[in-house]
């Protein structure tokens, strides 16, 4: 099982807002697949699979803020 942690893309960043999952729970993902869309400062960056595995359980819903190094979801 691995976590899937809100990454800090620039010094600055703090927390990001999860724009748009582009896989759901149940489904297989291979390590660098993009998972979802996060957006920081105005700028949105593609969230990356840090493993290879099936998402088990999303943590965090489109809309949400969340802090640096919090999980967003997890791969089994």
């Amino acid at each position: 099982m691995v976590e899937v942690i809100m990454p800090r893309m620039d010094p600055e960043m703090r927390e990001g807002r999860i724009v748009e999952w582009l896989k759901n729970e149940g489904d297989e993902v291979k390590e660098g697949d993009v998972i979802a869309r996060v957006e920081a400062e105005k700028v949105v960056f593609d969230l990356e699979a840090p493993k290879s595995g099936i998402i088990k359980k999303i943590l965090a819903n489109v809309g949400d803020v969340v802090p640096v190094g919090k999980a967003v979801a997890i791969i089994e």
